[in-house]
């Protein structure tokens, strides 16, 4: 853009500051500079660079205002998700899709893996191009929560994990490590910190030889492929494993502090809508589900699944819109404070989907307008988060809520404003199910402690040592720590306190005064 400086002037200038405002002034700058009309980036590239040579003022008013898709960095990370190369699938559920030299359950035409399949797969490519990508639309990228996608992780060759993790910390580093420890350990204090890391597996491959690798790894959420709680639904559709094994996953992951995020899927082969109702009825009353998280997957019917051939033989039936939304809408309903609804739809390419309500892209969208209209709110983490709702003045609220969980007792902390509609900070403290059962517990370092299975503070992301006009760096992770201490030592007597920290997180935990053990932060509970 020749005229950038000019352009850049006239918008620090101006008074714009709506988006609706932005692209009245695009339209101006095209005609009078006889110009194409101009992209955010390229923008925000402009004005970067300006300001990188003292040729204009820093505004921050025009920073925010060409972010894309700002709602990206509003929960206080970003996410980075990064597709593993194809590997044998130990699966035959009759959903699921298979393309050649994809992973099983992806397929071509979702943008993870377009990303993937243009840089073959690299690990370290993926991830750079993603952070360059969220960077150009104006995020700050300090805070990444990488999330590592494709097939059953736990079934691939335990040497290409540990190599594909390394050259993902190696991107975020910016430099190239030899093992995965040094670059774990440059990552600390790097400029993009990964303060969170996931993985997707199926239920049956987690057991405590297993949880003790994905530590190493540095693993601090798994996602498993639970997708029924009901035995004949899971044999119908050959899912090869049964909900004891989905019950023994669960409590060994908290147990180890690990966030628990199931997958479920609805409209199933044998299921309908009021037996989907009633299995997540069963997951958050019964004490051996609960999860922390949960991605809503309602079933896609396409072409080369086994599933078809059923469909073609009027053996399966997908919803209809109605039947599918009013049965979230209900699953919404009663989604308690402590869990998040990830997601309710996958990214498939509706050209893909042969028919049914899936083809539908933004069914979260028609569903919380239809809320809207409605009058009603649900009370799932995803949709209390503070996002761009800051209040500086707002009071906020202490809540507590203790539960039953996989043999433990879970104690979930927040802070929140006084309606309970606007989640600030939250805690979860674990206290695992070896101590109920007064046994050792199967991670020699977490013996005789709690857990901290997850700090966070939402709203938009400010980037670390800076403050800003969000809730993060106002010290409410810090209140609630000291929360959680209290109840470790006061209430159940223990001697330590532990916390599962993101690499890229432990800087934070060091300042108040907890010291790496093997993969944990710990601190004695009586300093």
């Amino acid at each position: 853009m020749e005229h950038s400086k000019l352009i850049i002037n006239d918008l620090i200038k101006s008074q714009v500051e709506t988006s609706e405002g932005l692209d009245s002034f695009k339209r101006k700058i095209s005609k009078k500079y006889k110009i194409t009309f101009p992209s955010n980036v390229q923008l925000l590239k402009a004005y970067h660079k300006l300001l990188k040579n003292k040729e204009v003022k820093k505004s921050k008013r025009v920073e925010l205002l060409l972010i894309t898709s700002p709602v990206r960095s509003l929960s206080g990370i970003v996410n980075v998700s990064v597709l593993t190369k194809e590997y044998p699938c130990p699966g035959k559920c009759i959903y699921c899709p298979k393309e050649i030299g994809i992973p099983k359950s992806y397929l071509s035409g979702e943008p993870a893996v377009e990303r993937a399949k243009s840089l073959d797969y690299l690990p370290y490519d993926q991830t750079k191009e993603r952070i360059i990508m969220l960077e150009d639309q104006g995020h700050p990228v300090d805070k990444i929560d990488l999330r590592i996608i494709g097939g059953t992780w736990s079934f691939y060759p335990k040497q290409y994990q540990t190599w594909f993790i390394k050259e993902c910390f190696n991107a975020c580093n910016n430099k190239k490590s030899r093992t995965l420890l040094e670059a774990q350990k440059l990552n600390e204090k790097s400029k993009h910190r990964v303060i969170g890391l996931s993985i997707e597996t199926r239920p049956d491959f987690i057991n405590k030889k297993e949880i003790k690798r994905l530590r190493k790894l540095g693993i601090t959420k798994v996602e498993i492929g639970v997708q029924s709680i009901d035995n004949n639904i899971l044999k119908l559709n050959k899912r090869n494993h049964g909900v004891e094994a989905t019950i023994k996953a669960t409590q060994l992951l908290k147990d180890a502090g690990i966030k628990v995020s199931y997958q479920m899927m609805l409209n199933l082969l044998g299921s309908t809508p009021k037996k989907d109702l009633e299995e997540f009825q069963k997951i958050f009353r019964d004490s051996n589900f609960k999860p922390d998280l949960l991605k809503i997957y309602p079933c896609a019917l396409l072409k080369n699944t086994p599933l078809y051939k059923r469909y073609l033989n009027k053996e399966y039936k997908p919803y209809s819109m109605k039947e599918l939304s009013e049965t979230i809408k209900e699953i919404k309903k009663i989604t308690p404070y402590y869990t998040r609804i990830e997601r309710i739809i996958r990214d498939i390419p509706a050209q893909k989907i042969v028919t049914g309500p899936t083809k539908v892209s933004n069914l979260r969208q028609i569903i919380h307008q239809e809320m809207k209209e409605e009058g009603w709110q649900c009370k799932c983490i995803r949709c209390r988060e503070v996002k761009n709702r800051f209040d500086k003045e707002e009071k906020l609220y202490l809540f507590r809520e203790d539960y039953e969980s996989s043999g433990g007792k879970e104690i979930f902390l927040t802070f929140e404003n006084k309606n309970r509609d606007k989640l600030y900070s939250l805690l979860r403290l674990r206290i695992p199910s070896s101590y109920f059962k007064k046994t050792k517990h199967f991670i020699k370092v977490l013996q005789d402690s709690s857990i901290i299975r997850e700090l966070h503070t939402y709203g938009k992301l400010t980037a670390i040592s800076k403050k800003g006009s969000s809730s993060q760096h106002r010290g409410l992770g810090k209140r609630l720590i000291k929360e959680a201490e209290k109840i470790t030592k006061q209430e159940f007597k223990l001697k330590n306190i532990a916390i599962i920290s993101g690499i890229g997180v432990r800087e934070y935990y060091r300042k108040r005064d907890y010291r790496l053990k093997e993969s944990y932060m710990i601190k004695k509970s009586t300093n």
